[in-house]
């Protein structure tokens, strides 16, 4: 690792994790952009966050679009439902397979167990583990061995399947594990890394100083971190102009941080609380760049709660948003309420 006598600002952090997300202008459709839009996997735990996390990234989404071919859904970083490219599978299941012996041993014993039971057959997870004596949440650490796959459409228990392991090494997949993270949370550290994966903060740090050639130490507002050299260039660069508008969902990638990192994406106390809360997070409102407020949603209705006052046009720009999102099976046109 290589020190750098770059000093970051807030406005230069936060506007490289919007070019790099795609945030700031949506990609064309198709399945290149579906693979970029997932390049730090998207969290599906909140029924369809995925899709809405790919509807703010790429034009032309529709309520199938997180199925698409080029796309699978899996147990990912913390064991949480995730979307992912299908040729990266590796990098988020061996990626995170575990360091510690015992752990692994349980993993690939639960797989081998799940492969046995399965055969080329689909089962609910709750039947699969009443067939094999377990609690079907168990079957999640089965998860990094990249053998089993998943389906949840947020309405009834996940349908799972198993696959051939993937032909990849586990040290390169976590070593492109967390270059993923750093070219999509950057700048960073290692103990976030390890804390978004769910892996140990030895395992973390080790990541780091494997990679330590690739990695420059930059000065930001909380802190010395690091980034990969390659995206310095775009960190020095210029912001450009960023969307009127975009309705992230709850554990979207762009708010799915931890401790001082939430601080630089929201300054305000009181509104971290709002975001963060402590059961099911809402959806954050990005409005010119700046997460402004927070949204929930039942049914055909969204409500809106934001933090400052709003021009008419950032109004429009939301609720043009709002009533844009693919959502399946709603069948009555969205509205929009807005709280005080």
């Amino acid at each position: 690792m290589t020190k750098s006598r770059l000093d970051l600002t807030r406005t230069q952090m936060l506007a490289f994790r919007r070019q790099t997300s795609a945030l700031d202008e949506r990609l064309p459709s198709g399945r290149r952009s579906l693979r970029r839009a997932a390049w730090a996997g998207l969290q599906d735990s909140m029924p369809r966050a995925a899709l809405l996390s790919i509807n703010a990234r790429v034009e032309g989404a529709k309520p199938t679009t997180w199925e698409d071919g080029s796309l699978v859904q899996v147990w990912g970083p913390r064991y949480s439902a995730y979307v992912v490219a299908a040729r990266d599978l590796a990098i988020f299941t061996l990626g995170r397979l575990p360091d510690d012996a015992v752990d692994r041993q349980f993993a690939e014993d639960r797989a081998n167990r799940l492969r046995e039971l399965l055969g080329e057959e689909r089962m609910t997870y709750g039947e699969a583990g009443r067939a094999l004596g377990v609690h079907p949440n168990s079957l999640r650490y089965a998860a990094p061995t990249g053998t089993v796959l998943m389906r949840w459409d947020g309405a009834r228990q996940p349908v799972i399947w198993a696959v051939p392991p993937p032909d990849v090494d586990p040290g390169s997949a976590r070593l492109e594990l967390a270059r993923r993270y750093l070219h999509v949370f950057g700048p960073t550290g290692p103990e976030s890394f390890a804390e978004w994966a769910g892996i140990s903060p030895r395992w973390g740090i080790a990541t780091f100083h494997a990679l330590r050639r690739s990695l420059i130490q930059v000065k930001t507002p909380i802190g010395e971190r690091w980034m990969l050299k390659r995206d310095e260039p775009d960190l020095r660069a210029e912001p450009g102009p960023s969307a009127p508008a975009r309705l992230l969902p709850s554990g979207d990638t762009y708010f799915l941080l931890q401790g001082d990192d939430r601080a630089i994406l929201v300054p305000d106390a009181d509104h971290r609380r709002a975001l963060w809360t402590s059961r099911v997070w809402p959806g954050g409102v990005l409005v010119d760049g700046e997460i402004s407020g927070t949204w929930r949603r039942s049914q055909h209705k969204v409500t809106i709660q934001m933090w400052r006052r709003l021009s008419r046009a950032a109004r429009d720009a939301i609720e043009t948003e709002a009533m844009a999102m693919p959502l399946p099976g709603i069948g009555r046109e969205i509205v929009v309420a807005w709280e005080t």
